[in-house]
Order: C-alpha cells, then sequence, then structure tokens
C-alpha cells in the first residue's frame, strides 16, 4: 500500500513550525550573559574611613596612694566596688605617726617652759639696770656696772625672741606629724568604681622614697578610646571628626564618636628614651611603624563598656547615601584618579567599555558618579569573546 505524498500546504506548516522553534531556542543557545563573570551596579550608603587599634580607659580617674609608711591595718573596699567621695577606704597603722607626734607635744611644753624661765631671767636683768641707772644718778655705782646690766636685759630679750622662733618651728612641725597621721586614714578623693586593686591588707608600705599605688578609683562613664593611627594615615585625621567603634564582646553594637584630641607625638618606647637621653631616636636598620594616638570620648551609661577593653576604630573621612555602587574588582585605572573604566555586559551577551567617574571608597566598593546605570552587570577579567 502507497503512503500519501504530503502536501504542499502541510510544508509550508512544518517549516514555520521549525522556523518558530529555533527563534525560541536562540536566547538559549547563544552566547549570553552567563557565560561571563559580571557583579552588578546597586545603590547603597557607603562611608570612606581610616581605621585603627584602640584601648578604652575611663576618661577620669585618680591613682591613690600612701603617703605615710607603715603597715596596711585595714582595706575598706575591693576592686569593683562604687565608692563616695570622702568615703575611708584604707587604714595603715599610726603607732610611728602617733610616737613622733607625742614627742612633737613633748618638745613644745619643754620650749614653753624654758621660754617661761627666759621672761623671769629678763625680768630680773630689767630690775637690775633699773636699780643700776638709779644708783648712777647719785654717783654710787660705776658705768661698766650699768652697762653689763644693759646687755643682760638685751641678752635674755634675744634668748626669749629665740625660743619663741623654736616654738614656732615646733608647731610647725607638729602640724605636718598631724598631718602625717590623718595620711594614715586615706579616703576616697572622687565618687567612681574601684577598678583595680594593688595592694593587701599586712602589707608594708614606705612612702618615703616614692607614694606606694595602693588602689585606683575611675568613673566609668564617660569612657576614653586611645586609638593608635598610623603615619601613613595620621593626616586624615582632625579634631572634631566623626568616628565609631565596635569591641569584640559588643557583637554588632557600633559606638558612636568625634575626635577630642590628635596627640602631637608618639610614645616613646622607655628604651629609647633613656638611650638617646630625650632627644628624637636615631632610625636603626630595621624599620618600625611609627604610631600616633588619637583620643575619643564615648557615652557609657549602661556601662557596657569596660577598662582596657580592645577596640577597633573607623574614622570616617567621607560618606554618601543612597548612591551608585560599583565593586573595585570590576573597575579599570588608577585609584587614585576618580577617572576610570569598566565593561558592561548586556544581557545578550555583550560587552561595551565605558568610561565612568568615581567618588568615595571603602576598599571593597566605589561610589559611582558618572558612566553608569543601577542594574549594569560589569565584567569581571579581560573583556574577551562576543562584543569585546
Amino acid at each position: 500500500m502507497k503512503r500519501p505524498r504530503p502536501t504542499r500546504r502541510a510544508l509550508l506548516i512544518t517549516l514555520c513550525l521549525l522556523l518558530v522553534t529555533a527563534l525560541a531556542a536562540w536566547p538559549f543557545l547563544a552566547p549570553g550573559r552567563d557565560a561571563y563573570d559580571t557583579v552588578p551596579v546597586t545603590r547603597g550608603d557607603i562611608e570612606s574611613s581610616v581605621t585603627a587599634l584602640g584601648t578604652l580607659q575611663p576618661r577620669q580617674y585618680v591613682d591613690v596612694g600612701a603617703q605615710a609608711s607603715g603597715q596596711i591595718h585595714k582595706i575598706h573596699v575591693e576592686a569593683g566596688a562604687e565608692v563616695k567621695e570622702g568615703q575611708l577606704l584604707v587604714e595603715i597603722d599610726p603607732s610611728t605617726q602617733t610616737a613622733k607626734l607625742d614627742a612633737s607635744r613633748f618638745a613644745i611644753e619643754n620650749l614653753q617652759a624654758q621660754l617661761q624661765e627666759q621672761r623671769a631671767l629678763h625680768d630680773l636683768a630689767i630690775q637690775q639696770l633699773q636699780r643700776q641707772q638709779h644708783l648712777a644718778k647719785g654717783g654710787a655705782t660705776r658705768d661698766e656696772d650699768v652697762q653689763a646690766a644693759q646687755a643682760e636685759v638685751r641678752t635674755t630679750q634675744a634668748r626669749i625672741d629665740m625660743f619663741q622662733a623654736l616654738i614656732r618651728q615646733a608647731r610647725a612641725s607638729l602640724r605636718s606629724d598631724e598631718a602625717e597621721l590623718g595620711y594614715t586614714r586615706i579616703y576616697a578623693p572622687m565618687s567612681g568604681t574601684v577598678v583595680a586593686l594593688d595592694a593587701r591588707e599586712g602589707q608594708t608600705l614606705n612612702a618615703q622614697q616614692q607614694t606606694p599605688l595602693i588602689l585606683r578609683i575611675a568613673r566609668l562613664s564617660p569612657m576614653t578610646v586611645w586609638a593608635e593611627v598610623s603615619e601613613a594615615d595620621i593626616g586624615h585625621v582632625k579634631p572634631g571628626m566623626q568616628a565609631w567603634f565596635t569591641t569584640l564582646s559588643g557583637g554588632n553594637r557600633r559606638w558612636n564618636s568625634t575626635v577630642r584630641q590628635v596627640l602631637p607625638v608618639p610614645p616613646k618606647p622607655l628604651n629609647e628614651a633613656s638611650q638617646s637621653g630625650g632627644s628624637p631616636a636615631s632610625k636603626s636598620g630595621s624599620a618600625r611603624v611609627v604610631l600616633y594616638t588619637v583620643l575619643l570620648d564615648v557615652d557609657n551609661t549602661d556601662q557596657a563598656l569596660m577598662p582596657e577593653m580592645t577596640t577597633q576604630v573607623f574614622f570616617v573621612a567621607g560618606q554618601a547615601r543612597d548612591v551608585l555602587l560599583a565593586p573595585i574588582v570590576a573597575l579599570q585605572g588608577s585609584t587614585e584618579n576618580d577617572r576610570q573604566s569598566a565593561h558592561v555586559v548586556a544581557k545578550n551577551g555583550k560587552i561595551e567599555p565605558r568610561q565612568i567617574r568615581t567618588g568615595i571608597s571603602d576598599r571593597l566598593r566605589v561610589e559611582i558618579l558618572e558612566g553608569l546605570n543601577e542594574g549594569d552587570h560589569l565584567l569581571i577579567g579581560p573583556a574577551t569573546g562576543n562584543g569585546g
């Protein structure tokens, strides 16, 4: 049995179906954008900053030391305790100071007794002088006896003046001894928190050569970040500049602040300072990174920040909101020049070079001022292949 031959109309319908199928499959067969590594141009916020590491310290604190020598009799506070100004903190054994004070009082009493004796001798000398002067009027005495009586009056008066001066000196020494006895009871000079306690009960203190430190009292709000900025970045940091920082314990929390002060001279290691006699240290063969200290304060009313915490500080050099952003890896040209180039990959895979103008950068992304549109896909790598 013969098969029927297809009609001309059936052939035309078949050809049309094949053409439609080919056109529908063409986007999947042609090399489109998916054949390239691209990144999109997005819109968002960007911030250019200088980064540094820092350490938290209380803005206001005082080191409490001992001005009197002796054994610590009692410590009334512990580390972490809240204290009020004038609160008794430490008692030192006052035995030595009490004995010294008693000796000073006895010395004053002795001097006062000697002064009374000299006053009595002075009164007697005055009487003898008056007697000699009366006798001299009648020619019943010699001139030498009158002169001797006058000298005795002056001598006893000088001794009175001397003992009065010695008493004033002894009273001054007594006040010093009373103050030293008072130093055996140490009171809080300010209200705050005891953040360090460096002494123990029974410990003997020697305040003759230097003041022994016993504890530190600090106000934990505000706190100060001591940030160390390298000499390559210090020129971008100015007083009043906005900054923020994070801590290891704070998670994603950011503390905002402003730069209070940039210390003009970096801290010098003690070994260099002693060797150079205070003069600038000479550069050695091994390079040393110079770090400058920048101070910024932050409120700490919730006590989330603690002394000696490590911080990651960001000094905001520039920022922009709701702008076009592109990854730096997709741009070509010098990062020091705001004129750069990029390659835009169309949906069909065609590559188009673009000249663009950039703004601030955060080292990962850069602000696009002109030359690109939101949603453009930028080529990563060399522009080869279709349209290249």
